[in-house]
């Protein structure tokens, strides 16, 4: 009886053992896969080793999977084009200014005019004739009054008049030729080309004058009207050539 009794306690003792022994190996998780798992994720790719991925239950596991799902991988044509056709528009941008600063320094640089010693023996002459015509302008006034307004009109103040009058002719055909040949060797010099043209054309007005005063004094002997007509036509050219001169001495390049 007592062995029975001993028997039995010893059948359940041993039955109680592999129930434990049964649920520990049951809890224990099986690590095959997630060793084999790690060691192909550890395993270098082309000289490349993947970082491996923290174990389930860790802090590291799960900071990094909020990471993971909120950041999903991009199809190949999803990603954005990193190609260098959007510096285009930079560099034209960067090239243009070089283009407009590079036409300024191709600008035409400005000509030198050299006059040669001729054009400054003309140029002589003429200042020459210039200041010569003010006191023939002067006395020819003069003289022609006296003839006007004189009822004893003298041979003298006649002659006078007279060769005063070639003097004027004289001095008005040397400076038109001086004028107009230095006019022409300065046409290509830009400096003081308005006031060389201004200047021409008032002696050339003045010279008209002139001509036209010579025709009138044949007539002016024949009456008073004639003769005030020639004074005026005179009077006209005088005050021409006055300004076409006094603008050459004060007005200045």
């Amino acid at each position: 009886m007592y062995l029975l009794i001993a028997g039995v306690l010893l059948s359940a003792t041993s039955a109680s053992g592999v129930l434990n022994d049964l649920r520990r190996d049951s809890i224990v998780p099986d690590t095959s896969a997630v060793a084999h798992a790690d060691s192909s994720a550890a395993r270098p790719i082309f000289g490349w080793r993947a970082p491996t991925a923290p174990a389930l239950g860790t802090i590291e596991s799960a900071e990094t999977a909020p990471f993971a799902q909120s950041a999903p991988l991009l199809a190949e044509d999803e990603l954005p084009d990193t190609t260098l056709d959007a510096a285009a528009p930079i560099v034209d941008s960067i090239a243009d200014p070089l283009r407009l600063s590079d036409t300024t320094f191709r600008s035409r640089r400005p000509r030198a005019i050299e006059y040669s010693e001729a054009y400054h023996t003309r140029l002589k002459i003429h200042q020459i004739g210039a200041y010569a015509m003010l006191p023939l302008f002067i006395s020819e006034y003069i003289i022609g009054q006296k003839l006007l307004t004189s009822t004893n009109r003298s041979h003298s103040l006649k002659t006078a008049h007279s060769l005063i009058a070639a003097g004027l002719g004289v001095v008005f055909v040397s400076n038109t030729i001086t004028g107009a040949w230095n006019f022409w060797d300065a046409r290509k010099d830009p400096n003081g080309r308005a006031r060389r043209e201004i200047h021409s054309v008032l002696m050339l007005a003045s010279d008209v004058g002139m001509v036209a005063t010579a025709i009138s004094a044949s007539n002016a002997k024949r009456s008073l009207v004639d003769a005030r007509h020639h004074r005026t036509i005179a009077i006209s050219s005088i005050a021409l050539s006055a300004i076409g001169s006094g603008m050459m001495w004060l007005w200045r390049n």
